[in-house]
């Protein structure tokens, strides 16, 4: 399906508008915050630890509305598209993408762990490390097996869903009754969709008030990040540290290819118009905290609002492009520590584990752990028990893994949306421009979605309106 056939000329963005002072950028504030939370937690490390409930508070802040509001854009979304069948190989193209980009990455992380030997010459005697410690990173939550993951995406109870913050849960039943209103006739729902569409466009305002205390929450959680493991740690996993945050701007680069030769996005431009969402993300070390934000801002850009809410939720548990190449990377590191020298047979066997037990692990206390621990399990390369010598490196490897998860399902979305037909470029360029059209308050060469301010943008008029399919409010898109 095509969205651009019927899309009107756009009038031109406001040019006299003056500029906000420097100060009031959200950009800014984080970008301060986080330094501020680095020179705490150095200098300061006693206090620097104390801060975490900053830092925690902001996030559940975060996830308070993430569940109601992805249902309410997947459920809109589909509504706006009518078509359940345009839904259906929207997921199984998605789907598609996501295992091909986990693959590469887990491919690509053993090809660097294999020319830089991170682990070589450490030889590290496995009883020296604790269990004790493994144990209380992974305890809470065991290993499930394939059967067990995809039973788990069915919710026993809508209610529990969403209590549970469960997000692809959250997502199955959001598509049944988009699917459902589908089926039933837009016009006979409507009175529903308005309703949905105005508790939307509450949800966003709630979230701009959310975003007003970011620097807060990214100030909390950098701090107490360098005040409780300290710059220190950087030394002792210098070579695994160096591999990891290499390979992941080769990574990057990849993507910044990927973006421009199918969908034509220049990834540069788009993260210069998230660079607040990026931030934040580095900040808070979770890419969570920019959920709800990062998809306004994708809608914005020219990507469906159907393609967005499908793809950007199920890619945080199906698309972690950066831990996947952590896996890869730090199971060759353990190998190399304890003197074993994985053959090809061994590191494919390995790459079939980790495929299986990477996914899902988004939200997962010790996730990394689990699968490691899996993986060591399944095919006795090392004793379960060394995959406590990451314990000291994992919170480093933080904002590699938070950069790479959330561009590379950034990306995935503007493929899946141009592979579906459902991708405005037009728009993509007005909002890079800053265009004042795809959100009403918007100032001249500021970023669609105002510091401190989030619209219900994004919200499609039915397919036969001949406006642009990023409205400023509910009200506009009906």
């Amino acid at each position: 399906m095509n969205i651009t056939a019927n899309r009107a000329p756009s009038p031109q963005p406001h040019t006299g508008a003056p500029r906000k002072p420097l100060y009031k950028s959200l950009f800014i504030q984080i970008l301060a915050a986080v330094v501020a939370g680095v020179l705490i937690g150095h200098f300061w490390p006693g206090i620097g630890a104390a801060l975490r409930p900053l830092g925690d508070g902001f996030i559940q802040l975060i996830k308070m509305i993430i569940a109601p509001l992805i249902f309410l854009v997947i459920v809109t979304g589909i509504a706006a598209v009518s078509d359940v069948k345009a839904v259906g190989r929207v997921g199984v193209k998605a789907l598609a993408y996501f295992t091909g980009a986990t693959l590469f990455a887990l491919v690509f992380g053993l090809v660097v762990g294999n020319l830089f030997q991170p682990g070589a010459g450490l030889n590290i005697d496995p009883a020296s490390l604790s269990q004790d410690a493994l144990n209380a990173k992974t305890a809470t939550a065991p290993p499930k097996d394939a059967g067990a993951f995809l039973l788990g995406i069915i919710p026993t109870s809508v209610v529990g869903a969403f209590a549970s913050n469960n997000l692809l849960q959250v997502l199955c039943f959001a598509v049944f009754f988009g699917a459902a209103i589908v089926v039933v006739g837009r016009e006979r729902c409507l009175p529903v969709l308005t309703l949905m569409e105005t508790v939307l466009e509450l949800f966003f305002k709630i979230m701009g008030w959310v975003m007003r205390v970011a620097p807060v929450g990214a100030f909390g959680a950098m701090a107490f990040i360098i005040g409780q493991y300290g710059l220190g740690s950087l030394g002792t996993y210098a070579l695994l540290i160096a591999a990891c945050y290499g390979a992941a701007l080769v990574f990057i680069g990849l993507l910044f290819v990927v973006a421009w030769v199918y969908p034509r996005v220049p990834l540069w431009q788009f993260v210069k118009y998230t660079r607040e969402e990026f931030v934040l993300a580095l900040g808070t070390a979770s890419t969570e905290s920019v959920l709800p934000r990062i998809m306004t801002k994708l809608t914005n850009a020219g990507c469906s609002r159907a393609t967005t809410g499908l793809v950007i939720p199920t890619g945080y548990s199906f698309n972690l492009d950066g831990a996947a190449l952590y896996l890869s990377i730090s199971l060759l590191f353990l190998a190399q520590a304890f003197g074993y020298n994985l053959d090809l047979g061994q590191q494919l066997a390995a790459l079939g584990v980790l495929m299986l037990t990477s996914k899902g692990m988004a939200g997962v206390p010790g996730s990394a752990f689990l699968a490691l621990s899996a993986t060591a399990g399944a095919l006795g390369i090392f004793p379960v028990a060394g995959v406590a010598l990451l314990l000291g490196a994992d919170r480093l490897m933080d904002s590699m893994r938070v950069v790479v998860n959330l561009l590379g399902n950034c990306v995935a979305t503007f493929v899946v949306a141009k592979w579906e037909g459902q991708f405005d470029h037009a728009a993509m360029l007005r909002a890079f421009a800053g265009d004042t059209t795809t959100a009403e308050g918007t100032e001249p060469g500021s970023t669609p979605v105002p510091d401190g301010q989030v619209t219900a943008a994004g919200i499609e008029p039915s397919p036969s309106a001949e406006t642009s399919p990023v409205a400023a409010s509910p009200a506009a898109a009906r």
